[in-house]
């Protein structure tokens, strides 16, 4: 079994030329372009991990000079700060995560002033467990945006992005064995990508199909897709 390295840390390309566009995101592009001539004040997006969520929000917050912020770190005393500027033009990224008070107090105040507020989050708002009612009400009644799982040109991309990030070039022919074997989600393509990464610093090579097989008959379990035969070939 491969042992992997140690992670080091990366840097994650958020610019607009690293975002792929395909069908299962281009409504939640295309509405992030139309700003400020959003019908409403609010925009909530959501989907699975790694589907572009947090760089959709990153590319609207430097158009929109806007405050970005993780909802699990979004507290009463941040909000100052984040509504000092008028309109208040505020990014919550995870906000199933954030303290409802906070989060309703910033709703309410992105309202009041005619400001901008996009809200991410992982499941749609239906699912979440909010207990308090005019939140609740609010949220349910904003515009919301589903980004669906990729196709296999879009999670061709992102294997690619993934690797980009982490500096390492994979020949085409080793993504299109990848993408014949891995489940059709953006939470399988970064786990492979992360595993390969190690596998590569270990051995002092680069990423090949040899090496893919390797690491998907050690970690499979984690990212086979049921398009594949259960043997790893």
């Amino acid at each position: 079994m491969i042992q992997l390295a140690i992670d080091l840390p990366r840097s994650t390309a958020l610019g607009r030329s690293d975002f792929m566009v395909s069908g299962s995101n281009i409504a939640a592009v295309e509405r992030i372009d139309r700003w400020p001539e959003w019908s409403s004040a609010v925009l909530m997006l959501h989907g699975p991990p790694g589907s572009g969520k947090t760089h959709l929000a990153h590319l609207w917050q430097e158009r929109a000079s806007a405050l970005i912020i993780a909802g699990g770190t979004l507290t009463e005393a941040a909000l100052p700060h984040l509504l000092d500027k008028v309109p208040p033009r505020v990014a919550i990224d995870d906000a199933d995560r954030a303290p409802e008070h906070a989060l309703l107090h910033l709703y309410n105040s992105c309202v009041e002033h005619r400001g901008s507020l996009l809200i991410t989050a992982y499941q749609p708002v239906g699912s979440w467990r909010v207990g308090l009612d005019d939140l609740r009400s609010r949220l349910r009644a904003s515009p919301v945006i589903e980004i669906g799982a990729p196709d296999d040109a879009l999670l061709g991309a992102v294997l690619i992005k993934h690797f980009a990030d982490r500096q390492l070039r994979v020949e085409p022919e080793v993504i299109a064995y990848l993408l014949k074997r891995i489940d059709r989600s953006f939470a399988a393509a970064a786990k492979i990508a992360a595993h390969l990464d190690g596998a590569a610093l270990s051995n002092g090579g680069p990423v090949t199909i040899p090496l893919a097989r390797k690491v998907l008959a050690d970690f499979g379990c984690q990212f086979l897709s049921p398009r594949s035969d259960s043997a790893v070939t």
